[in-house]
């Protein structure tokens, strides 16, 4: 039976509130619940109910379930920056698995059973092999990882013992926009690679490059790149696909590595202009290399990259960077 209700935690944020916009473009009804500490609230849906609410806040979040009674949760809302989950842990640990918890828990209390949930290739930490499949052991190299792998083994505790159905995207690195232009990637302070070189290269300044001594063909770091609306497209698979007291992880990526400096070069032709590049020293806690292997996610779930190409998600999020600043600067 088709789901009809659903609540998306950080659905104000950047990959959450485009899922809103998708859900409630394929008919559902939907319920967003957000503390727009990172997040904005222009980006919250005006069709979707929309609840400020603080994960750490057990009350006012029972509460929020309770009065929209949603059939599964979508879970994004998460602090994300690794840099500053190793200067301040205990945040991240509160935040991302403590909130984690409380909404659990609350799920429980108000009957709710299904949860779609937001974790990262961080989880895998520094892989052993390339590319980096789901029985890859976690080994978190930073508190953000952690904060991601500690949930995911709490919720594998909630399948098996309270016959939740969960299932974890393991999620490489983000990049576009809506096709459209009319909605994006806003993190402030930004710390993703294709927004920060479009904001530079509108500014005519150089790129800050973190480390070129890693054992990489160039030096710099080599990541996996996925469209924003292909990661979406595959939580909408998930709702469908899961099934009660069973526990599933999925990378999502392309397969496919580029170095820092390789993603760099493919916006240069993309914008039509030279990007100047400052070299500076590595950053705590960044692995070498991470390239998903995401075939079980096509086999399972009948995935399928819409927009598998670099240049498509610079260009998309070259569209809503221009319109962002027309419309928000």
């Amino acid at each position: 039976m088709k789901l009809k209700k659903i609540t998306v935690t950080g659905g104000a944020g950047y990959i959450g509130s485009l899922a809103t916009r998708a859900l409630l473009d394929r008919g559902y009804e939907v319920q967003v619940i957000d503390n727009l500490s990172r997040g904005h609230q222009w980006a919250v849906d005006k069709r979707a109910a929309f609840s400020k609410c603080d994960l750490l806040d057990r009350a006012l979040l029972s509460k929020s379930l309770k009065s929209f009674q949603p059939e599964a949760v979508i879970h994004f809302a998460a602090l994300i920056q690794v840099n500053e989950s190793v200067n301040q842990p205990e945040l991240y640990l509160r935040n991302n698995f403590e909130g984690s918890r409380n909404l659990l828990e609350c799920m429980k209390e108000n009957s709710i059973s299904k949860i779609v949930f937001s974790s990262t290739a961080a989880v895998y930490g520094t892989p052993e092999s390339i590319p980096i499949e789901e029985g890859e052991p976690l080994a978190p190299v930073n508190p953000y990882g952690e904060s991601k792998a500690k949930t995911e083994q709490l919720l594998q505790h909630y399948c098996q013992n309270h016959q939740f159905a969960g299932t974890a995207f393991r999620y490489f690195n983000v990049a576009g926009a809506h096709p459209d232009g009319t909605l994006g990637e806003a993190h402030e302070p930004e710390t993703h690679l294709i927004p920060k070189i479009l904001e530079a290269a509108r500014r005519g300044e150089p790129v800050k490059v973190f480390g070129n001594n890693y054992p990489t063909p160039d030096g710099t770091c080599v990541r996996d790149y996925v469209h924003v609306m292909d990661l979406v497209d595959a939580h909408l698979l998930a709702l469908e696909h899961q099934i009660s007291r069973k526990f599933e992880a999925f990378n999502l990526g392309s397969e496919r590595g580029f170095s820092v400096l390789e993603v760099i070069r493919a916006t240069e032709k993309v914008v039509g202009q030279k990007i100047a590049i400052e070299m500076n020293e590595r950053r705590a806690g960044d692995p070498p290399v991470l390239i998903a292997q995401s075939t079980k996610a096509t086999r399972i779930l009948g995935w399928v990259r819409k927009y598998p190409d670099l240049s498509t998600m610079i260009e998309h999020a070259l569209q809503w960077h221009r319109s962002c600043f027309k419309t928000r600067a």
